[in-house]
């Protein structure tokens, strides 16, 4: 019988920014993603301030644990936009994931490779990002992928399907009260009509007292010991297997800062966790396989790991972001039959959900989360100029169609 434990799993992300795009730069250039100025829409200035502060330390914490502590595991899933901008701007940083990769005990985690939201828009365009992502993590880091994940942990019952039909042994998902219906996110479920996938949920609220209450100085348990985490995490294990703690990467060191004492207090946890006899640590496909389902678990409807209603409404919320997804998914087949490899790419590019992440206008708590990540003014902002570059790659491919070197 397997020890009872922890899944350790983080997201890597970084997407590429539109930069200040008008109207007057359509048809004329066409660098939507190179902004030189010294906004918060600079990708390199953005790469390099996100790698100081949480990249390069946290690589080196975890490789720092994975030498010294022989169960320690975890598992990541890191996409290709985010791999592209090291490779240009910080190579040190892309070696460090290869070192820990190399340890044989992190785990990459497969996803579309621009982080985009194209399983609900178009089932080709999805598998053909699904697999640019595993072709990447095979060239990069020497490994192909056995488990998945949906761009923000969106999902429902037909992505567990195609994940299994697919060839994955685990597919990941948000553990949200309404779904799990009095059951505890803390044991593998098994998708309706699959044979041998494992689901496995998130335990949201422990995995955001790190991820987002961690440095919160009106927090009730503020300051946060490890000592206190351990005690809750215990409580969490008597009913259930492991603990799907799963969170952005960026939280160590970008969302909450050195100064709260985040790194201390992971690497305390994660020493005390393995100097114990009675538990372990999983890697996510490691854990799907080692623990038998606890029956089967059916969301009908998407789930995401997004905002107060987990819903797709902090991407799909109002009519900003519903135009801004028709008009670049519109584009597809024009767009793939044209074979225009950059005129591909950066359409692709322009899928990342990162994009209508911008536009929302939610407010209250949400909004707030919101006006954090976006490195624009406004929600309008971000649709100009995405618009701006969307128009702009209808003109190159209208210029491709019309031009001596093919057409459609």
């Amino acid at each position: 019988m397997s020890q009872k434990g922890i899944v350790l799993y983080l997201h890597v992300h970084q997407p590429w920014r539109v930069a200040d795009y008008s109207i007057f730069d359509t048809a004329s250039k066409h660098d939507y993603f190179n902004d030189q100025s010294e906004t918060d829409r600079n990708n390199q200035k953005v790469f390099n301030k996100v790698a100081d502060k949480s990249y390069r330390p946290m690589n080196r914490v975890l490789k720092e644990l994975l030498d010294s502590t022989p169960d320690f595991k975890v598992s990541l899933s890191i996409t290709g936009t985010f791999v592209e901008q090291a490779e240009k701007y910080a190579p040190d940083v892309l070696e460090d994931f290869k070192a820990l990769v190399a340890t044989g005990r992190v785990e990459i985690v497969a996803e579309t490779y621009y982080h985009s939201l194209a399983f609900f828009y178009s089932r080709e365009e999805f598998e053909r990002q699904v697999a640019m992502h595993a072709d990447m993590v095979q060239r990069v880091f020497g490994v192909k992928p056995t488990s998945f994940r949906n761009t923000e942990l969106s999902y429902y019952d037909d992505i567990g399907s195609w994940a299994e039909q697919a060839g994955y042994k685990a597919v990941l998902a948000e553990g949200w009260d309404p779904i799990l219906a009095g059951r505890t996110p803390n044991r593998p479920y098994q998708p309706p009509g699959t044979n041998n996938i494992r689901l496995l949920t998130k335990n949201y609220r422990l995995s955001d007292d790190i991820a987002f209450r961690f440095g919160n100085k009106n927090w009730e348990q503020y300051p946060l010991s490890a000592t206190s985490y351990e005690q809750w995490l215990n409580a969490a294990l008597s009913d259930g297997d492991i603990i799907n703690l799963f969170m952005d990467y960026e939280t160590f060191g970008e969302h909450q800062w050195e100064d709260t004492g985040i790194f201390e207090f992971f690497k305390s946890l994660i020493v005390s966790w393995s100097n114990r006899s009675d538990v372990s640590f999983y890697m996510v496909t490691e854990a799907a396989e080692s623990f038998s389902s606890a029956g089967e678990l059916s969301m009908p409807h998407t789930v995401t790991w997004a905002d107060s209603e987990r819903d797709l409404s902090a991407w799909l919320g109002n009519t900003m972001q519903h135009e801004a997804m028709r008009y670049i998914y519109g584009l597809e087949h024009d767009i793939i039959r044209s074979g225009d490899m950059q005129l591909i790419g950066d359409w692709r590019k322009l899928q990342t959900s990162d994009h209508p992440y911008y536009m929302c206008t939610k407010w209250f708590h949400d909004g707030d989360v919101h006006a954090y990540f976006s490195p624009y003014d406004s929600p309008y902002d971000a649709f100009l100029y995405y618009m701006n570059a969307v128009r702009d790659v209808r003109y190159r491919l209208m210029a491709y169609h019309n031009s001596s070197h093919g057409g459609f």
